[in-house]
């Protein structure tokens, strides 16, 4: 399965700008599965709820997972791709969609907000999922959700094989955090981060690139840096991912100690 990221600057508040760049920067890739950073259809600063419901969209009707789904079927892929989800009334959440050349397949709403994501977003109600993807099973998560292994640890127990990561990140942490996480889980993931600056409210936030590829044994298969706009595509063997032997005596879930865990 070739999987990959596309790492690149959203234009806040310019969903159509985003969607265009998205399309240009892919139109030359062979991917099965592409991951796209967190809010790239927004941007991330918001200056106020009425500003979010303004560029929050519908799922799977809105213009932007509309746009994905095109941009799926004319490359033959799928897509995860974090945007801001308007579901009805006052209730918006930061959520990402997973869509392919049949068009949309499901989505998650993220679990573990991040600072000032909690004025703006409900926090996610959905349960951790895993969808099929040409015979690999596919999980989703979104960027704080890194932090907390209970997140990957539920998607890979459901069966995940690739985990994909849809991010916005700022702390310097989580790339290397990812790694681990990979490892404890014996799962391939997928980190797609935005890059550049924003500034607004008269406050900035620098995003830290370095969108990158995990294997199931920790190591790192492909990465971007800090202030890029790239894509990567890596060739890996997700059945190596239904291994979760690290020793002929040792399994990483037969061996938990679930009764001894709070």
């Amino acid at each position: 399965m070739n999987v990959g990221f596309l790492q690149f600057k959203p234009v806040f508040g310019n969903s159509a700008a985003n969607l265009n760049k998205i399309e240009k920067m892919s139109q030359n890739i062979r991917a099965d599965l592409l991951v796209l950073p967190e809010l790239s259809n927004s941007g991330y600063m918001f200056k106020s709820k009425k500003e979010v419901s303004e560029l929050s969209e519908n799922i799977p009707g809105g213009p932007f997972t509309q746009g994905l789904i095109n941009i799926a079927k004319n490359r033959n892929m799928y897509i995860a791709c974090g945007l801001a989800e308007k579901a009805g009334g006052a209730k918006c959440y930061n959520s990402a969609v997973l869509v392919g050349p049949k068009g949309y397949l499901g989505k998650y709403r993220k679990a573990h907000l991040f600072n000032d994501e909690k004025i703006f977003f409900k926090p996610g109600n959905l349960p951790f999922r895993v969808f099929q993807v040409k015979g690999v099973k596919i999980g989703m998560m979104i960027c704080f959700d890194w932090i907390f292994p209970e997140a990957m640890r539920t998607l890979s127990l459901k069966g995940a094989q690739v985990v994909c990561h849809c991010a916005n990140l700022v702390m310097p942490y989580c790339q290397k955090a990812m790694v681990t996480r990979c490892i404890e889980n014996g799962v391939f993931a997928v980190t797609a981060n935005r890059t550049g600056k924003e500034k607004r409210g008269g406050k900035s936030l620098c995003f830290t690139g370095g969108s990158q590829v995990i294997g199931n044994r920790g190591e790192l298969l492909g990465s971007a840096g800090k202030a890029e706009q790239t894509i990567k595509i890596i060739a890996i063997d997700p059945k190596a991912a239904l291994n979760k032997n690290i020793s002929k005596r040792n399994h990483l879930f037969l061996d938990r100690r679930v009764g001894l865990y709070v």
